[in-house]
């Protein structure tokens, strides 16, 4: 069953819309709190920023002020029920924490997903055991991770790409994320395999940055990030960038462009699909069969 539209999506779309409407009557943050009787201007500038999840009935007094017209109203309505979805979205993620949250927000009902990796396998692409093992080394001593919560939490944004209705995915990944990287050689192995398996489905693409053009200043971004683009041109196209401590969403107009340029000329750089899958069949006949453990001696 497809998941809903993002709420985090739609309020920034309502807030823009919203923003755009009191701008069209000429009206100020100030007067519009007036004509409502709010008590500060704060409570409508975090629904224009879409930082807050909006109250139906306050969307609808505020149509009210700015006069929309029947067709209008009704679409923006719709909007506004997607932007205040809160205890059915919430129990679809069931246990994430808010780094994962993040993501699989962003990711539900989206058309089309472009993900950057420089070091990693992407979430949506990592087997259980390769999670466990990064998800372990990547904490520090003061970090409380749960890893198998964790674990759960990308296997539940996994099922994004066997949906019915699967987005177009495309993963865009640093040859030295197809390395073992200090991970167990059956890790390894389970996890090219796995990404040779998800690449022959029609709706996911996989393709490795070689080692010459991922050096390149000009092209290599300065961190990960994932592009999102939705089946409503009007919702905004967003962009998540991944850093050490937190993620920055972007969704900004120049901002999101900058890095749709950045996608294009990584697509030129990569390998194509076939040759990608050959680099990683390669990569996975060469790598060493692990030993079989030495049966006890017979007495």
């Amino acid at each position: 069953m497809p998941m809903p539209a993002s709420p985090v999506v739609r309020r920034v779309r309502l807030g823009v819309e919203l923003r755009r409407l009191r701008r069209r009557e000429s009206l100020t943050l100030e007067q519009v709190c007036a004509r409502l009787g709010w008590a500060s201007t704060s409570k409508l500038s975090r629904i224009e920023l879409g930082q807050s999840r909006p109250d139906l009935a306050d969307v609808l007094d505020l149509l009210d002020v700015y006069a929309v017209p029947p067709h209008q109203r009704d679409d923006l309505i719709v909007i506004a029920r997607d932007a205040a979805t809160g205890r059915g979205w919430s129990k679809a993620l069931g246990e994430m924490g808010e780094r994962q949250r993040a993501y699989a927000e962003l990711e539900a009902g989206a058309e089309r997903i472009v993900e950057y990796q420089s070091a990693l396998v992407p979430g949506l692409l990592q087997i259980p055991a390769y999670v466990r093992l990064r998800v372990s080394a990547g904490a520090s001593v003061a970090d409380e991770v749960d890893v198998e919560a964790d674990v759960r939490a990308r296997a539940v944004r996994q099922e994004l790409l066997a949906r019915p209705d699967p987005p177009h995915y495309t993963a865009l990944i640093d040859e030295r994320a197809c390395e073992p990287g200090g991970l167990p050689t059956e890790v390894w192995r389970e996890q090219l395999r796995h990404l040779l398996t998800l690449a022959e489905r029609s709706h996911v693409t996989v393709r490795v940055l070689p080692r010459d053009a991922s050096s390149r200043d000009d092209l290599h971004p300065l961190a990960p990030f994932s592009y999102y683009a939705y089946p409503d041109p009007d919702d905004p196209r967003t962009v998540l960038v991944e850093t050490l401590t937190t993620d920055l969403r972007l969704v900004a107009e120049a901002d999101v462009a900058r890095y749709e340029q950045v996608i294009e000329r990584l697509l030129v750089a990569a390998l194509p699909e076939d040759a990608t899958a050959e680099l990683l069949a390669r990569r996975l006949g060469s790598a060493p069969v692990p030993r079989p453990r030495h049966a006890p001696e017979q007495g």
